[in-house]
Parts: C-alpha cells; sequence; structure tokens
C-alpha cells in the first residue's frame, strides 16, 4: 500500500496494478485510496494478466468481475450517509482545514462566520463518521482533496 502511495507521488502519471491473492474488500478499497488502477487475483492471472496490463497501458482502469462485485457489495453495505458526498463548501473547509488553516482563518477566505466553519466541520467529521483532525486530514489526502 505504500509503495503505492510513494509511487503515484512520485510519478502521478504511471498506472500502478495489484497483483496478489487478497481480495478483501477493505484491502482493495485502501488500495485504490493510494492510487492502484486495476486489481488482479493471482488466480485470475491465466486469463486476465494480459488484458490488466493492456487495459493501464491506455491509463483504464482493471478490475475482473469478481473484484467488481466484491467492491460493489462493500458500497451496498455501507449506511447511506458515508456514502453521501460532501457539499462543495465541505471540500473546501476539509481542504483548508487539512492545509492547517484554523476556524478564525478559514472564516476569513470563505467570508462566512466562525460559527458556520464549525457548523460545516462538525458535519463533515459526522458524515465520514471521523474522531480527530488528524482522520480528517487522512480522509482528505486519501480522497485526493489535498497532497501530501
Amino acid at each position: 500500500m505504500e509503495a503505492t502511495r510513494q509511487i503515484r507521488a512520485a510519478l502521478p502519471h504511471t498506472e500502478v496494478l495489484i497483483f496478489t491473492m487478497h481480495d478483501n474488500a477493505t484491502i482493495i478499497q485502501e488500495l485504490l485510496q493510494a492510487g492502484a488502477r486495476g486489481y488482479l487475483l493471482k488466480t485470475d492471472a491465466q486469463s486476465h494478466l494480459i488484458g490488466a496490463i493492456e487495459a493501464l497501458a491506455v491509463h483504464k482502469p482493471f478490475f475482473t468481475s469478481k473484484i467488481s462485485e466484491a467492491l460493489l457489495d462493500s458500497f451496498i453495505s455501507r449506511p447511506a450517509r458515508e456514502r453521501s458526498l460532501l457539499t462543495h463548501r465541505e471540500r473546501s473547509i476539509v481542504q483548508l482545514i487539512a492545509e492547517g488553516h484554523t476556524n478564525k482563518q478559514i472564516a476569513g477566505l470563505l467570508k462566512i462566520s466562525v460559527k458556520t466553519v464549525e457548523t460545516h466541520r462538525g458535519a463533515v467529521m459526522r458524515k465520514l463518521n471521523l474522531s480527530s483532525p488528524v482522520a480528517l486530514v487522512r480522509y482528505a489526502i486519501r480522497n485526493r482533496i489535498v497532497e501530501p
């Protein structure tokens, strides 16, 4: 996972194919968030390896039907509040928090009150089920709201 992050950070146009025996949806999601664009199980290599390489060579993602199904099942099983996207304003606030701005600085930059910033921040924390500013920053990095 860390190798994928480092590759994508150093060479953002390089595609990463994960070749593994693990089909755990959580691991798949974390690797995709780290920047992998393809995921191939070793059991599927004989019939899909060439196709995976060809897809990534033209910057297209690659997943076998088994991996797509695991991701879909994981997505559907999440509560709706976790699936909801952040509003544009919430994303802006997450970005500014992750960049190290205080609530007061964010309020000044966005021309809103400190109380409004706090309200948006609380809504984001609830929507994403986060419990700390560090978790919020980690979310911002993993979801490419900010660059590490």
